[in-house]
């Protein structure tokens, strides 16, 4: 059985801090070893078949191919295709490949930007895979996936028609990287169908792990010639797309182009035609064919105008779907510009400026930390706030004035792992300046702030893409980035980039109020007019002939005595009573004494006149939003990741916690608290295997 996913988060951030799931040392994907798996059908002599990814309809899915087709799909290994398969030949190149039955142009134009940065093709597509002897039918690649790098594991068994390949296929019927690098991806898109339509920038992203840029060539920046020059000199992926017809059909128009369309940017060239200086932008068509038919194409009678040498240069590859056009065509006929890197170095005229990079991941859970816009005034304050201080700027890449020193960019990250199925939400965030007054304040900052202070800087709409960017200048000093939803209570995970120029400090603001944890104080315990002889008195009357209590007994003396007439839904379970015995039984019998009774009598009596303070509704139930102000009011420190997964843990579906819920609630809060308190040195628990059971199998 599968660790539940609070624990692969703590494993997944441990292996990040440990190196694991990086760029160097990625992460079997699905747990699938590629060498373990090689090594086994060596010794075995098989041919490996992948059960995570089958080769079967489901990994086909729905939508792509007709009932009758589906049924006629035949899954072959290349080497029942064709007599002599190589994974690659002569290398690899943007040529070698033209698109399938299934609309992944922006998958295929990211492969062939792919093709021009060997240092990030080698790390996405190891080379040394072959046909040979120890061949077992078993490949892998890598890609960056949501904040860390996996390993995909794949068979080569690939679906055909009549014997031919269904989806990408290679110019060279004996070349098969494209169709194995294909079917890894459909892989974590869950199928081939998954990977039918979408943007350059996911797949670039998706080979680099790195920095991602979005340029609108409807008003593109003044300096946009430099820009993608000095991106084409770097280690920079660049892809495109044309703007949707009035259909989603791939149109093409009189002049070549087709709409809706992926393209690869595969070079920038600046050259003279008739005294004056050209500047012109090189693009690849993933079909294979189809190219522009105006100015600076093939057949355009400007190349006329131009030396024999840049004609020789520009034009030595003809009818392979890749053409030339003038920057100005460029802005007019493209929608957008994507350009990733592992780093943004490029966007600077100064090379020697390294920028720096921080990844945040986050969560917005519906009722306690997904707030909405600032259109919610009551409930923006409550959505994730990171901290960040900007350092002065002494470094000369950042003497400039007025040039951008900061990019952030926030991610949405998928809840399913079928691609089709995930519902992106609209997503966005808002850069605040960090007043004097909030300067020496710790924890969430209060609604207060946001009602008396205008963002700074924010994204310009709030968009329900995967990712969304903004390019910042920000003075030196300290502020404060919210990301959100443009909706309240939408609960969804994502991934936080930060990017400065500046020596830059970022840290979570969150963790309760400003009151260390350490001095934190307990609430003063109501008495509720009954002292500790009165509930000696009750607990008897309910107790065997040993003055204990089991759990079936303290179910009726909670239920029908002390907190009879406040509950609202049935009272305490008997698994919840067996759990508060296990938290309060200090002699490890199974039973409650007078003493652990009325210790747990006085915490329950405090917590329910908590929530009742905090009732604010007077419904008889806490909202989610309220359970944070339960806590503060209790005087305990909580961040909200622990809020989130209590909300998760105790709130019912619609969105409230019952007074059951919430005292069973507090008092595993309180008891956590202690047994880490005594068992730990303060920072860490260190636990063997036995005890972990003994402690957690009980309590």
């Amino acid at each position: 059985m599968a660790p539940p996913g609070v624990c692969m988060n703590i494993v997944n951030a441990r292996n990040l801090k440990d190196g694991r799931g990086t760029f160097t040392n990625p992460e079997p994907y699905l747990n699938q070893d590629f060498e373990q798996l090689k090594q086994y059908c060596l010794i075995k002599r098989v041919r490996y078949i992948d059960d995570m990814f089958p080769p079967d309809r489901r990994s086909i899915g729905e939508g792509i191919l007709s009932p009758s087709d589906l049924q006629r799909v035949v899954w072959l290994r290349p080497s029942k295709m064709v007599q002599n398969p190589s994974f690659e030949l002569a290398g690899i190149s943007r040529f070698d490949f033209g698109q399938g039955m299934v609309g992944n142009c922006w998958f295929l134009a990211s492969i062939g930007a792919l093709t021009f940065q060997n240092f990030i093709l080698q790390q996405v597509v190891p080379l040394e895979q072959k046909f040979d002897d120890n061949y077992c039918g078993v490949f892998h690649f890598r890609f960056w996936r949501f904040g860390r790098w996996v390993d995909v594991v794949i068979d080569d068994k690939l679906p055909t028609l009549n014997g031919k390949l269904i989806f990408v296929h290679s110019k060279d019927p004996n070349e098969f990287w494209p169709a194995l690098l294909e079917k890894a991806y459909a892989k974590v898109c869950g199928s081939y169908s998954d990977m039918n339509a979408g943007t350059p920038a996911e797949a670039l992203v998706d080979f680099t792990g790195g920095v991602h840029i979005c340029i609108e060539l409807k008003d593109p920046p003044k300096d946009l010639w430099e820009l993608m020059c000095r991106a084409g000199q770097s280690k920079s992926l660049m892809g495109c797309g044309t703007p949707q017809g009035e259909t989603s059909a791939n149109t093409v128009l009189p002049n070549g182009l087709v709409q809706g369309h992926a393209y690869t940017v595969t070079g920038v060239k600046q050259m003279m035609s008739q005294g004056q200086l050209m500047r012109l932008i090189r693009l690849l068509n993933p079909w294979g064919t189809g190219e522009w038919k105006g100015d600076w194409s093939d057949g355009s009678p400007c190349w006329q105008t131009v030396s024999p040498q840049d004609r020789e240069m520009c034009l030595s590859v003809r009818d392979e779907g890749e053409f030339w056009m003038t920057l100005e065509d460029f802005c007019k006929f493209y929608s957008d510009l994507d350009i990733c890197c592992l780093c943004p170095d490029f966007l600077d005229e100064n090379s020697s400026c390294h920028w720096k990079t921080a990844f945040y991941d986050g969560r917005w859970v519906a009722g306690t930390t997904a707030g909405g816009c600032m259109n919610n005034f009551d409930s923006f304050w409550t959505n994730p706030q990171y901290r960040v201080k900007i350092d002065e700027m002494l470094s000369d890449c950042s003497k400039k004035q007025g040039e951008k020193n900061m990019l952030v960019s926030l991610m949405q990250k998928p809840d399913k792992r079928n691609r089709r199925l995930v519902q992106n939400l609209h997503i966005g965030f808002s850069v605040f300046e960090v007043t004097e007054e909030f300067k020496a304040k710790k924890g969430k900052f209060p609604a207060s702030f946001f009602q008396s202070n205008s963002p700074v800087a924010q994204t310009k709409t709030y968009m329900n893409g995967r990712e969304v960017m903004e390019f910042l200048l920000l003075k030196p000093g300290e502020y404060l980035i919210v990301p959100s939803t443009f909706n309240p209570n939408e609960t969804a995970s994502f991934i936080l980039t930060i990017i400065s120029k500046a020596e830059t400090h970022v840290h979570e603001n969150s963790g309760g109020h400003d009151q260390p944890h350490d001095n934190a104080e307990e609430p003063m315990q109501s008495e509720n007019g009954e002292g500790d002889e009165n509930k000696r008195t009750v607990f008897r009357q309910y107790s065997d002939k040993y003055d204990e209590v089991e759990a079936e007994q303290l179910q009726k003396l909670l239920n029908e005595r002390i907190l009879k007439g406040d509950l609202k839904s049935g009272g305490f379970s008997i698994d919840a009573c067996r759990s508060m015995v296990a938290l309060m039984d200090t002699s490890i019998s199974g039973k409650l004494n007078g003493e652990e009774f009325v210790r747990l009598w006085k915490k329950v009596v405090t917590y329910k006149d908590i929530f009742f303070r905090c009732d604010v509704s007077q419904t008889g139930t806490l909202s989610l939003s309220e359970l944070r102000n339960a806590f503060m009011a209790s005087g305990k420190r909580i961040n909200d990741d622990i809020l989130n997964l209590l909300a998760l843990r105790y709130g019912a579906s619609s969105g409230h916690i019952t007074l059951e819920s919430f005292i069973s609630l507090f008092l595993r809060f309180d008891c956590m608290n202690q047994i880490f308190s005594q068992l730990s040195n303060g920072m860490k628990l260190t636990l063997l295997e036995s005890e972990w059971l003994y402690l957690s199998m009980y309590t």
